[in-house]
């Protein structure tokens, strides 16, 4: 199952830094996108990898924190929608059966 991986690495203020902690990530199996952002200094990793080497091979460049693993993506959310939009209808024809009375 993908995860999404969010570090904070300190030692990453310019571009230079940022693309060796790019390249370092990139060796790991199992990583779908690596994204990294210099104003905050964090880099988001997703995919089905171990967080353990990823952890490891940014820790070569510098301190890292780790601010949060989980799941890549919520799949509950598109299901909530579908299920307020049939409560509409259903109230929709709640409404109408009224007013033929």
């Amino acid at each position: 199952m993908a995860q999404k991986v969010v570090l904070r690495v300190p030692t990453m203020t310019d571009d230079k830094m940022k693309q060796k902690a790019m390249e370092a990530v990139a060796d790991i199996y199992g990583i779908d996108s690596i994204a990294a952002d210099l104003k905050d200094n964090k880099m988001t990793v997703i995919g089905d990898m171990d967080t353990v080497a990823i952890a490891k091979k940014l820790r070569k460049l510098g301190k890292i924190d780790i601010i949060s693993v989980g799941p890549a993506k919520e799949e509950k959310k598109p299901e909530k929608k579908e299920e307020k939009k049939e409560e509409k209808k259903d109230d929709k024809k709640a409404e109408e059966k009224k007013d033929s009375k």
